[in-house]
């Protein structure tokens, strides 16, 4: 009996990897608070046998091991596609399994490149068993293993991946529950997956955010600062003090950014209010792009809710005869945007590049004269707002998928051609969206969200739009400037915030420009590009 998954497709886009066993690895069974099932025996006979082709398409290829619940772990091949995949087999079936094919039907629900996919869950009584993506890789546990801790930097890239990767669980009403170096997968190609949910009845999205804290800590110092519970084998404990708190990293270990320790003992500690995943995502975002320069970034800011206060960073604490006082840590505060959830029906607010805004009191106080800001609002885009660049000469076919990037459905999308070249196989200097706003505005930021990672990108600016034709995109391509004068790099997540506006200037148009892509299933270079929002103060 098949119990709701099916992607015979291939559409997910995650990567799957785990324990490590002769190069190979799998994404499931690793969490710290994986235990074996209540339900009794598993897989004590009738155990499946190499060659096997379960459910008339997944030929089994190789026994991997055992997960820590005790159930069968096998790389297998679809026969249908011809890849290769991950099969999770658990005996008996039935309603013992009952758990196992749920959640997997719930993982199946989002799609994210930096979750594991689900492809099929299937009970046939005696057994059951789940089919999920394969790729060669490590658990961030073999890693630093083998490694030791990791830079700073690094360690920031992972977290911000899974940040990214719980705000689009957690947008669907879910909880992951099973953040853990187990089952943070690091693949062969860099990319940075979360595998095996496991939401019981105690986790809650903070406990989420609380994980990813533990994953900070794990990554900087090597040790683990939550309590283990059935992982095998068992994490480092972290280091103590005479009172039984957890030392902060920069106890630990020497080299650790003052900001970037303050930010871990922060999501830790729970008398400091956990941001919202989406928050936390933004903030990591910019701190992947601050690389070394983590002392120059400023203090954690975030808006937790409605709340018009931001939450910054608070490891210094003084403690009060009532209460504790959060005090903010001084520092050079970049132009990340104070965010919240509010929920509201307001057509012109976003969620993309990981923020959102909640209307007024969201704003931020001019520290000169002690007045509130405007907090900036995404601007009304309509289709004949947008078009796409894509010079030289070319068959322009999917020009009108403009309005795609501008309708807040991420099913709704403009997807480039694929190409033999990251760089378009040398045929053009790049394509991407041209955003006329009707008259000059005070801009912000412009915010990108992609369908998968790794695609080199930028913001431009220019002065008129010469025309929607070859010639006219030539003209842009050699008279627009980039915002910034930044080097360009891949993108680390799908969610991208550009800015660097002038705030006494105003723009109008504005280019949203792609120079390189990245890698599709299928060897082809293309992305596709979900949503663009333009955010201002007018």
């Amino acid at each position: 009996m098949t119990v709701g998954v099916r992607r015979p497709d291939g559409y997910g886009r995650g990567r799957q990897c785990g324990l490590t066993e002769g190069g190979r690895v799998t994404q499931v069974g690793e969490g710290h608070e994986t235990a074996a099932d209540e339900a009794g025996p598993v897989m004590t006979f009738g155990a499946p046998t190499v060659g096997e082709i379960l459910a008339e398409r997944y030929r089994l290829e190789e026994h991997v091991n055992n997960d820590s619940a005790g159930r069968q772990v096998w790389r297998g091949i679809d026969v249908i596609l011809r890849r290769p995949v991950a099969v999770v087999l658990r005996y008996p079936g039935g309603e013992s399994a009952t758990e196992m094919l749920q959640a997997a039907v719930d993982a199946s629900r989002v799609i994210h490149p930096s979750l594991v996919g689900v492809y099929d869950a299937i009970d046939e009584g005696q057994r059951s068993y789940v089919v999920r993506e394969w790729v060669d890789g490590e658990a961030l546990r073999e890693v630093i293993s083998r490694e030791g801790p990791l830079e700073p930097g690094r360690a920031v890239t992972i977290a911000h991946a899974l940040a990214d990767a719980l705000t689009a669980v957690h947008a669907t009403g879910m909880v992951h529950g099973n953040v853990h170096p187990g089952t943070t997968l690091i693949g062969d190609d860099g990319r940075v997956v979360l595998a095996d949910a496991r939401a019981d009845s105690a986790d809650s999205t903070e406990s989420d955010i609380r994980s990813v804290g533990g994953i900070l800590y794990y990554a900087l110092t090597g040790t683990w600062p939550h309590a283990e519970l059935g992982s095998r084998p068992a994490l480092p404990d972290a280091v103590r003090d005479g009172n039984g708190e957890l030392v902060p990293p920069r106890q630990a270990r020497a080299g650790i950014p003052a900001y970037l320790d303050d930010l871990t003992m922060d999501l830790l500690d729970k008398r400091v209010a956990a941001p919202e995943s989406e928050a936390l995502a933004t903030e990591l975002s910019r701190l992947t792009e601050a690389e070394e320069e983590f002392e120059e970034v400023g203090p954690l800011r975030f808006t937790q809710g409605t709340s018009a206060e931001p939450v910054r960073s608070t490891r210094k604490i003084f403690l009060g005869v009532a209460a504790l006082a959060v005090i903010a840590v001084i520092g050079l505060v970049f132009g990340i945007r104070a965010i919240s959830n509010s929920g509201g029906d307001d057509p012109s607010q976003t969620t993309q590049a990981g923020t959102s805004t909640g209307g007024e009191g969201t704003g931020q106080t001019d520290p000169a004269t002690g007045a509130a800001e405007a907090a900036p609002k995404a601007f009304k885009l309509t289709a004949d707002m947008v078009r796409i660049v894509d010079p030289p000469k070319s068959d322009r076919a999917n020009t009108g998928d403009a309005k795609y990037t501008i309708d807040d459905d991420s099913d709704t999308v403009w997807k480039t051609q694929g190409f033999n070249q990251a760089n378009f196989g040398n045929q053009k200097p790049g394509m991407g969206v041209l955003i006329n706003l009707k008259a000059p505005k005070h801009v912000t930021d412009v915010r990108v969200q992609t369908s998968v990672p790794g695609v080199t990108m930028d913001v431009r600016i220019g002065t008129n739009d010469p025309g929607d034709n070859w010639d006219g995109d030539k003209k842009i391509v050699d008279t627009y400037k980039k915002l910034t004068d930044e080097d360009t790099e891949p993108t680390n997540g799908t969610n991208e915030i550009f800015t660097g506006f002038e705030p006494d200037q105003t723009y109008q148009y504005i280019l949203v420009w792609l120079t390189k892509l990245p890698a599709d299933d299928d060897g082809r270079y293309r992305v596709s590009v979900e949503n663009i929002a333009v955010y201002g103060t007018d």
